[in-house]
């Protein structure tokens, strides 16, 4: 006598699994997330913009370079600077609308030192800053 999902001597246990309602779930999903997904990403608007011809390069500005070591010490043309040192140094030429100021920073520097030097170059007027990187090849 078998009760229940008891194998009896000679019968051998169900080893396979219904997947019908599975595959069934998964489709669902599959087309519920296709459904969804374009309101889910962000609108765009399409925009000609206009064509330009390139522009030339100011040769005319004095470029000062800048280097932060990756100990986040500022060097001014192989010159160790304080904050305090930098700013007078930027500050005499600030009124130069000439001058810009090259970073160059050491990749394991990190972003709140640069933050730093970039709020000393601001608060001495310094227009012009740019950053100085080597290419990937």
């Amino acid at each position: 006598m078998a009760f229940g999902n008891v194998p009896e001597e000679g019968d051998s246990m169900m080893s396979e699994i219904n997947v019908t309602p599975l595959v069934d779930v998964m489709l669902v999903l599959l087309v519920v997330f296709i459904i969804t997904a374009p309101l889910l990403a962000p609108q765009s608007l399409k925009i000609n913009l206009p064509k330009t011809e390139a522009v030339a390069h100011d040769n005319t500005l004095k470029k000062f370079s800048l280097a932060i070591n990756a100990k986040g010490e500022v060097f001014y043309e192989s010159l160790h600077l304080n904050e305090d040192a930098l700013a007078q140094m930027l500050g005499a030429h600030a009124a130069d609308p000439s001058f810009e100021l090259q970073i160059q920073a050491d990749a394991a520097v990190p972003y709140g030192r640069v933050a730093q030097i970039m709020a000393i170059a601001q608060k001495s007027g310094i227009a012009r800053l740019s950053f100085l990187t080597v290419t990937a090849k």
